[in-house]
């Protein structure tokens, strides 16, 4: 039987909830640098102290948004897998809908632009392989097993598709507007025909 939250435990989850989505809209319009707890809290109606209790600084704060748009892109891109109609044309939309992820101006300012401001360079880094390394490892493991995709060293393999993968996301978000869409296209085109390229003959 599910346990009934009381009023208090309700009213704490959607403050938490509230200081998140404001935070989210600081972090993409402002940056991690120029926003502050104070400018949060105001946004919400609520005081500093009400944010304190929630997160402990603002990179825990930083680090929390970020989060919640990791989970929110990959979720996208395993539903874009899973609606395929075998593994190869899964690992095809999966990588498509990654790169569509990297044009939402939210996500690809959060991730890729203050990311590593927020972070540092390598706890950044540590936390782009805590959530894409798995799933691009796993997503190489089913092809091979299909037969769809020649034997690689896994790890080596799975290195360089997030390091490439990684690339595009970076210049998809610092390119200007106007260029994007075709950046991204052009992305989807090589990485195809990379994959193509190590397909298995036999």
């Amino acid at each position: 039987m599910p346990a009934i939250r009381s009023r208090r435990e309700q009213y704490s989850e959607a403050t938490r909830a509230a200081i998140l989505d404001a935070a989210t809209r600081r972090f993409a319009t402002s940056g991690f640098a120029a926003t502050g707890l104070e400018d949060v809290a105001a946004d919400i109606q609520a005081t500093r102290g009400a944010v304190y209790h929630h997160f402990a600084s603002k990179k825990a704060l930083f680090e929390a948004v970020l989060e919640e748009q990791e989970v929110i892109g990959f979720r996208r891109i395993e539903r874009a897998r899973a609606a395929a109609s075998d593994p190869w044309q899964g690992a095809m939309a999966a990588m498509e809908a990654f790169l569509d992820q990297c044009l939402d101006p939210v996500y690809s300012r959060i991730v890729w632009q203050e990311g590593p401001i927020a972070l540092g360079w390598q706890a950044w880094q540590e936390s782009e392989k805590k959530y894409a390394y798995a799933h691009i490892a796993e997503i190489l493991a089913e092809l091979v097993g299909a037969g769809l995709l020649s034997p690689l060293p896994e790890e080596t393999a799975t290195h360089v598709c997030f390091t490439m993968l990684g690339s595009a996301g970076m210049a998809l978000a610092q390119a200007d507007p106007a260029d994007q869409p075709r950046l991204r296209a052009e992305y989807g085109d090589v990485f195809r025909r990379m994959l193509a390229g190590l397909r298995a003959t036999g």
